[in-house]
């Protein structure tokens, strides 16, 4: 006798059917090979290019992000989606990251003196609730 109940109705549901705490371990883990990438580039522009803090960790911020969206896709949230209908979801989410992100290091770095990479760090921060909440509840919701 097949079950009945909400067990059932959040087998057709896709990501609804995902545990929160797993999926958010799942993004933190794409989240820490992404942003070694960010620090990597923000490291190389910083110290051996002299470039500003901001626009350093803004390029690494393009670069991580590129890779977060194709493990994310298939990775964190197992996405069924056409790619065309995911990504412009996906790029506006994080595209509000990289302007928070760069906003905080500019404020943090250049109007405040704060030192480069705890800075960084708190950036990275707010922006993985930020990104996590609008891939999960906004990117990759089922319809």
């Amino acid at each position: 006798m097949p079950l009945s109940g909400p067990r059932d109705a959040r087998a057709d549901t896709g990501i609804r059917s995902t545990r929160l705490p797993a999926q958010f371990l799942r993004f933190t883990a794409v989240g820490v090979v992404t942003t070694a990438v960010q620090y990597l580039v923000l490291w190389s522009g910083v110290v051996l290019l002299a470039a500003p803090a901001a626009v350093a960790s803004a390029i690494g911020y393009v670069l991580g992000v590129l890779l977060s969206y194709l493990l994310n896709y298939r990775f964190t949230f197992r996405s069924a989606q056409l790619h065309r209908a995911a990504v412009q979801n996906y790029f506006a989410v994080f595209g509000m990251g990289w302007a928070i992100n760069t906003a905080l290091m500019a404020l943090f770095v250049h109007h405040w003196g704060w030192s480069v990479w705890p800075s960084q760090v708190l950036a990275t921060g707010v922006g993985l609730i930020w990104n996590f909440s609008g891939s999960r509840w906004w990117t990759f919701r089922q319809q």
